[in-house]
């Protein structure tokens, strides 16, 4: 077990190695500015960085319910909290008071999944029929989250999840396989969700370790920006929760799009605008070519796109037609909320293509400008102008297009761009962060 756990540290630790490599090759800022923006950054520290809107970062207690936890999320209208453990009482550890972070995406991947499994509950004769894998799970257990049956299920047994739709696929009785019971759920599910078991009583925790996509590591007050910066770019984190030591409660809640807002705000600065004015082309961006962006056919299943994210840790992927990948839209795990919000969406969630996903919410919904059409640039685009376009439209990637055929020729992410800043310097990683960290940016 202890060789396990060295080699996924090991492993994790050298794709971190890997991408900032390959941005530090690919990156054509000179090097005598990199490293004084990079010394710069080192004598900033995090509590100059501004505050959460409203001051105080929202938490969510382990022992909240699923259902709870969507109108806290709602109601502040944020996608994501700090998860904080009831059983810590006084300890000042923070690694004992937190326990991750919860993503509104999360919640509802694990309810869409909750949904399949207890279709198949419905559908099989017996528990042994109903528990025959994660083939059973079909399209969305298996193949969409790519998990185990056991682990999807989360400690809920099938008597409780088949519990949970008693009445509402009433016609499973007609001998209707799980496909076709898990179509035809429905609205009346989606008020169980709210309403009824398991979801009623399912809490966060029990949730939390099966949809964790980042480690949960703060940073002091008195740290540097620079690790800050790290962390949002080279160790692919997507927010940084700050503390003050000796006071293990969070402070502050640092995120990419923040920074990237900051950065934005450097305009007139003289360091910042003879970077800004630049094009991407003559900066090396976009650092990830148009053959190694993850995209998916607007043709293809919905499901599928939203697996590929899940299976590439990455938050959204472009929506492209015909071989020279023309795109035509964006999708991203964010947009996974519509499935069940979208009554048409869930009534037959295993249906639609992208293309029908797409247009079923520019119908329904006014997100017509963060799902279609895509925020594009040219090569001749400058950096400042992509990332007023990042800040501007609180979006997370710039796809890069070649012509007036607006064919793929790569994307900027949030994370690419504060990475033009900075790289990291000989051992800033054991000397900042220590073995704590590094352990935890391993799982």
């Amino acid at each position: 077990m202890a060789q396990a756990e060295e080699v996924k540290e090991t492993s994790n630790i050298s794709s971190f190695d890997k991408y900032f490599e390959m941005i530090q090759s690919r990156k054509k800022l000179p090097l005598a500015l990199q490293e004084t923006l990079t010394a710069a950054f080192l004598k900033i520290p995090v509590s100059s960085f501004p505050q959460v809107s409203g001051g105080k970062v929202i938490e969510i207690m382990a022992d909240t319910s699923i259902t709870d936890a969507v109108k806290i999320l709602s109601g502040y209208n944020i996608l994501s909290a700090p998860v904080k453990n009831p059983d810590a009482g006084t300890d000042t550890d923070w690694r004992h008071r937190y326990l991750g972070i919860i993503d509104y995406s999360a919640i509802i991947l694990w309810v869409l999944e909750t949904t399949e499994l207890a279709a198949v509950a419905l559908s099989a004769t017996n528990a042994t029929a109903a528990s025959v894998g994660a083939g059973a799970a079909g399209t969305l257990g298996a193949l969409a989250l790519g998990m185990t049956v056991p682990a999807a299920v989360a400690g809920l047994t099938f008597a409780a999840a088949g519990a949970a739709v008693v009445g509402v696929a009433a016609d499973t009785e007609k001998g209707k396989d799980a496909p076709t019971a898990a179509d035809n759920l429905g609205e009346d599910f989606y008020k169980v969700i709210l309403q009824e078991e398991p979801f009623k009583s399912t809490t966060v925790r029990s949730i939390l370790k099966y949809y964790r996509w980042a480690p949960f590591l703060p940073v002091a007050k008195d740290s540097s920006m620079l690790s800050v910066l790290l962390l949002l770019s080279k160790y692919k984190l997507k927010n940084v929760p700050v503390i003050e030591r000796g006071k293990p409660d969070i402070n502050n809640y640092i995120t990419q799009s923040a920074v990237v807002q900051g950065l934005e705000g450097c305009k007139g600065r003289d360091w910042f605008d003879c970077i800004a004015a630049q094009s991407i082309a003559d900066l090396g961006l976009p650092f990830i070519s148009s053959h190694e962006v993850i995209s998916i056919q607007s043709n293809e299943l919905v499901l599928e796109a939203f697996k590929r994210m899940k299976e590439n840790q990455i938050g959204g992927i472009p929506v492209v037609e015909g071989p020279k990948k023309k795109i035509v839209g964006n999708v991203s795990i964010r947009d996974i909320r519509h499935l069940l919000l979208q009554l048409e969406l869930f009534s037959n969630f295993r249906q639609p293509t992208v293309r029908d996903f797409m247009n079923t919410i520019v119908s329904t919904t006014q997100d017509f400008g963060r799902v279609f059409p895509p925020i594009t640039c040219k090569l001749d685009s400058t950096l400042g102008s992509v990332i007023q376009t990042l800040a501007s439209k609180s979006v997370h990637r710039v796809y890069v297009v070649a012509d007036k055929e607006d064919e793929l020729a790569g994307v900027i992410t949030l994370r690419d761009v504060i990475s033009c800043f900075i790289f990291e310097p000989p051992n800033h990683f054991d000397d900042h962060f220590g073995f704590s960290a590094k352990e935890m940016l391993s799982q």
